[in-house]
């Protein structure tokens, strides 16, 4: 633990009503995922073109978070990760997703299956309002049993105003039951809820606040193909940093940085590569309402009206505002910027 601030609620979050539709939309979905996990059959993981891996999960995630919007914002365009090709493509795909919802969306037929994947294909953009989905952030992490995450935001005018991350493998930083999920609200704090108890208080959540970066524990990807692990080592090495890393899989790192976990999350930047919003939207929220802030590895903020990629920035750092310049400093003398 590097400072953990977490506490009981004194009152709830003020809550715009699109925090209570999105609640409960990535409540359903990621209590969807977990069914489809406890029960998962291997066959029914596909490659997509750009050889990631998607699965039933994925899927009905979308359809589930894309219905609940539409019925309730149908004004409001959405950005999601998934489209409807697989289950198009594949019949077998397209009744176990079927069967998936049967729990929270009985009855539901290929066409609104296939239009509720396919309505996630807004651009983005800027001076707009829309809402950006990842259904299973972490589909390797999924795969192995592990940590993944259902991530949802509201962006306006380019800043994200609203958002839920579900992470149904995480534990409560309370350690009474695993599954939580993530709210925050700009200007309005960060908080917890444990996934299985609809009536549970929230309990507030703040990032680490020791001011000793020595002590700090950062947080990357388990995938190196993901994030350059031997520059984030040296990064941690000039910093002083001697604990080992927390590895985890898709925007749970952004959790454990908003609860006090981890103090640092690093993505260094591999190739050209350049990242998704629906993989960041929803974490930066959190942890900038947590008391964190997030940049890039050149400490420019997040750009999010570029399209549905951050192609003004490389790669993620996100930290605690009281260790953020030292961090930041470190990054850019190995990064050679």
């Amino acid at each position: 633990m590097t400072g953990a601030a977490t506490s009981s609620a004194t009152h709830e979050p003020a809550g715009r009503p699109e925090l209570a539709i999105a609640l409960e939309a990535v409540r359903a979905a990621a209590l969807v995922c977990r069914a489809v996990r406890r029960d998962f059959d291997e066959r029914l993981a596909v490659a997509k073109d750009d050889r990631s891996p998607v699965t039933v999960a994925d899927l009905a995630a979308q359809v589930i978070v894309s219905l609940a919007l539409g019925e309730a914002l149908p004004g409001d365009p959405l950005m999601g990760e998934e489209d409807a090709q697989q289950v198009r493509a594949d019949p077998g795909i397209s009744m176990a997703v079927a069967r998936a919802l049967d729990a929270v969306r009985p009855g539901i037929d290929r066409p609104t299956m296939e239009a509720a994947l396919e309505r996630g294909r807004d651009a983005g953009g800027p001076g707009r309002r829309w809402w950006t989905l990842d259904p299973v952030d972490g589909t390797k992490g999924f795969l192995r049993n592990e940590q993944y995450a259902v991530a949802l935001a509201l962006v306006e005018d380019g800043s994200p105003r609203v958002a839920v991350l579900g992470c149904p493998n995480l534990p409560t930083s309370d350690g009474t039951s695993v599954g939580c999920l993530f709210v925050a609200e700009r200007d309005q704090g960060a908080w917890e809820l444990p996934l299985d108890d609809p009536a549970a208080a929230p309990r507030r959540i703040r990032v680490a606040h020791d001011a000793d970066v020595t002590r700090a524990r950062y947080a990357e990807s388990v995938e190196a193909a993901h994030s350059a692990q031997d520059e984030a080592a040296a990064i941690a090495a000039l910093l002083g940093i001697t604990t080992p890393p927390v590895r985890m899989d898709s925007q749970a790192k952004y959790a454990v940085v908003a609860r006090g976990e981890a103090s640092v999350y690093l993505r260094i930047p591999r190739g050209g590569y350049q990242e998704n919003i629906w993989d960041h939207a929803a974490g930066l929220l959190v942890v900038e309402e947590a008391g964190g802030i997030v940049c890039d590895v050149d400490g420019k903020p997040l750009d999010l009206t570029k399209g549905r990629r951050l192609t003004a920035n490389r790669g993620i750092v996100a930290t605690p505002a009281v260790i953020h310049e030292p961090v930041i400093e470190a990054v850019r003398s190995v990064l050679g910027r």
